[in-house]
């Protein structure tokens, strides 16, 4: 009976473990992707949103800030005329900007404990013995919803916006949903997404946005595939490999 005691109590705290790492590393898939968004200043239908760009904009204050006291700094230790370095091209200035960024970025991010949708910093509550408690609740809870939905369907019932969402969120996942703007989340919801035809064809518009494929190839794309001249993947990797 002890042995028993301890394999349980052994099964919770490595489960207790699991679970609280595991909270940790949804949190931190948001956060490392609003890094990335604020830093390389993507718009939102390159997967930036308004909480990037707000963060971006702190930081290029802060880092502005920096400089000039920097600056300041210098000038009072010595009035020596600075030595020019050599010039930087476009692609440097961005580049040693970013670098510059990505610090300030990831302390201000770092700030953020909640980012909604259940991406939030780990706390007790996440601990598998707690999370034990509330299982009979929400697995009551989800029976019923399937239960309604599928009496809704027997019925040949329009889906209502609550359908649509939880369907859409399923489809793509948790992660997808949190870290696109607004904006998106709304067209999403229209696209029927838990149809896996439309499903496909989404990952493969979110590919080529990413890859920085130009409104023009991605028509041109479009109309090889429906004349069936080709698949997509097959263009997408000649223009890219």
């Amino acid at each position: 009976q002890s042995d028993a005691s301890v394999i349980i109590i052994l099964f919770l705290l490595l489960g207790s473990a699991f679970t609280y790492f595991a909270q940790k590393q949804k949190w931190q898939t948001i956060a490392n992707h609003l890094v990335k968004a604020a830093v390389e200043d993507l718009s939102p239908r390159e997967g930036g949103s308004s909480e990037s760009i707000e963060i971006r904009a702190k930081a290029l204050e802060i880092l502005a800030k920096k400089k000039e006291d920097a600056g300041a700094s210098e000038g009072e230790k010595s009035n020596d005329k600075k030595k020019k370095g050599p010039k930087l091209t476009a692609k440097e200035k961005r580049e040693k900007e970013q670098n510059e960024l990505r610090p300030i970025c990831i302390e201000l991010v770092n700030e953020i404990d909640d980012f909604g949708g259940g991406f939030r910093k780990p706390t007790v509550h996440d601990l598998l013995i707690l999370k034990m408690v509330n299982w009979p609740y929400h697995l009551a809870t989800a029976a019923v919803w399937w239960a309604k939905y599928a009496v809704r369907r027997l019925k040949n019932l329009e889906l209502d916006d609550e359908e649509r969402l939880v369907l859409t969120k399923n489809a793509v996942g948790e992660v997808t949903w949190a870290a696109v703007s607004d904006e998106e989340r709304e067209e999403m919801l229209t696209l029927d997404l838990w149809i896996t035809e439309n499903l496909v064809e989404f990952r493969e518009r979110q590919e080529m946005k990413q890859a920085g494929v130009s409104a023009t190839m991605k028509k041109k794309i479009a109309r090889m595939k429906k004349r069936g001249k080709g698949s997509m993947g097959d263009d997408f990797d000649d223009k890219f490999d």
